[in-house]
């Protein structure tokens, strides 16, 4: 396995790109958050706010500026034009799962900026929460699926649980 981000000097470099195609690249990637049962149901009662406002509103913003901005703030990733960046957050009982999707036509993926997106995201709803609870915790945090690339990610089928069964 060849790391591609250091070169024959074995120094940090960013990828060269010229030569690559471009294609539709898409990713899409997941956190979640898991919240205390009061600061759960505290934000159900409030319809998800806080006193420093809309907790799933301001997380979307705050994740989709995030993905636009990857570039900025990992240092090998490559300033993309983004031509699609949503951001759900769903909430399962204590859990809220925070999906990221990107995408765009360029000669590099779109992964880095989808797991930043749902990061961010996920820092932002602790941001808002803290002040009910700090025993908020976030992760994990997963690439779920990419395409348009060398190398496309595909979701992994549900696994199935065995049970080990007592012998008599």
């Amino acid at each position: 396995m060849t790391l591609t981000h250091l070169n024959a000097a074995n120094q940090p470099t960013m990828v060269d790109v010229g030569a690559k195609a471009i294609t539709h690249r898409v990713a899409e990637a997941e956190a979640r958050v898991l919240l205390p049962a009061e600061v759960a149901q505290a934000l159900k009662k409030s319809g998800h706010r806080t006193k420093k406002g809309p907790v799933f509103d301001t997380a979307i913003l705050a994740g989709v500026m995030a993905a636009k901005r990857t570039s900025e703030v990992i240092p090998f990733c490559h300033p993309l034009p983004l031509e699609h960046c949503s951001i759900e957050i769903e909430a399962l009982g204590n859990v809220l799962r925070i999906r990221c999707r990107v995408e765009t036509h360029h000669k590099t993926g779109v992964e880095m900026e989808a797991l930043t997106g749902a990061t961010v995201a996920a820092l932002t709803i602790y941001d808002m929460c803290k002040a009910l609870s700090h025993r908020i915790r976030i992760g994990p945090v997963q690439l779920l699926r990419k395409s348009g690339g060398k190398r496309d990610v595909k979701p992994r089928a549900p696994r199935k649980t065995t049970r080990a069964r007592k012998s008599a």
